[in-house]
């Protein structure tokens, strides 16, 4: 944009071109005190150099929260989301997962959370115009070993789950080759794995998803119930590094958070810490989502209320007899969508 539109005086304007700066752009590019030694000008009329050229640019409309969110090409990347693999659910969070930012996923044993988890390990490898980030996972166990055979069962079975995706483009995907598994058992080590190894993979584009399972493990057992204090800083902690990692590398993190299995969902913040009891019977009853609780840095995460429900048998192509689940999403908090976003199903 041309010096000579701004509305300036003429000796301010001659100073500026005697800089050798051609454009508004080019004098923005610049702070007050650089531009003073450029110029040669007062203080004064550097400030008022700035504020013209800012708001000739910026122009007399006025633009919105709204008119940014609706300009999904002048920002990618707060628009983007990562694919559960699953068209309801991936309706349900409008796209799928946020990236930048944490999700808790909670619910009582058996609700298939580390099934979901898995999932995810396996739908950022896609490609982006079918969901995925086109990277790995890096999966942080902190309570179990991991889950290699149902990863072996799900890796085999995407052809037949991801029907969106053409055959060729699921078997030139390496899915175990892009996995990171790390095993952790107590806080430090979390914080070290968080803070050091994580990063060391996500800069160099080699994952992009983080998952812990699960996060009360360590805390519950290094903490007991008197040592609320450190255990609630060591809390923050861990979260203000995933969410910096989140923000830094635009992956999305996911935490598995066991929660009380067979009252519903209690609001006590002592949940994090607590054992989710086995369901013995295997028809427990719909959750009470309550968004209280569990993790919560700043700003808050995602929060996804998981609880199963065992149904009738299925038989596939090659006669197994499938035990199949009906999941209930309850919607505990969204803070990235509006609060007619559904209520959970």
């Amino acid at each position: 944009m041309d010096l000579d539109q701004l509305d300036l005086n003429p000796r301010i304007i001659a100073a500026v071109k005697k800089a050798k700066l051609k454009s508004v752009k080019e004098v923005l590019h610049f702070s007050g005190p650089d531009l003073q030694r450029l110029t040669r000008l007062p203080s004064l009329d550097v400030q008022h150099l700035l504020r013209t050229a800012s708001s000739h640019l910026q122009g007399s409309r006025v633009c919105t929260a709204l008119h940014l969110h609706q300009q999904k090409q002048r920002f990618p990347a707060q628009h983007q989301r990562l694919s559960l693999g699953c068209p309801v659910l991936d309706g349900l969070l409008r796209g799928g997962l946020p990236l930048d930012g944490l999700t808790e996923l909670a619910g009582p044993s058996s609700a298939g959370k580390t099934q979901l988890a898995l999932q995810l390990c396996l739908t950022v490898q896609f490609p982006r115009r079918h969901g995925g980030l086109e990277a790995g996972a890096v999966y942080i166990c902190t309570e179990d070993v991991f889950p290699s055979a149902r990863l072996q069962q799900l890796m085999a079975q995407q052809r037949r789950l991801r029907t969106d995706v053409p055959g060729d483009v699921v078997d030139r995907i390496k899915f175990g080759n892009q996995i990171f598994v790390e095993h952790v058992a107590d806080v430090d080590t979390l914080l070290e794995c968080v803070r050091k190894k994580v990063p060391a993979l996500l800069s160099r584009g080699m994952a992009r998803l983080v998952v812990i399972d699960s996060v009360a493990a360590p805390f519950r057992c290094e903490f007991d119930g008197a040592a609320s204090v450190p255990r609630a800083r060591c809390l923050q902690a861990l979260g203000a590094a995933l969410r910096q990692l989140s923000c830094t590398f635009q992956s999305p993190v996911l935490c598995i958070n066991q929660r009380l299995g067979r009252a519903g969902f209690s609001s006590s913040r002592n949940d994090l810490v607590q054992p989710a009891p086995n369901e013995t019977d295997g028809q427990p009853a719909p959750p009470r989502p309550h968004p209280k609780g569990g993790l919560r840095p700043s700003p808050a995460p995602l929060v996804l209320f998981l609880h199963s429900q065992r149904g009738g048998s299925a038989r596939d192509s090659w006669d197994r007899v499938l035990l199949t689940r009906q999941l209930w999403v309850g919607r505990g908090f969204w803070p990235h969508l509006p609060r007619s976003a559904g209520t959970g199903g």
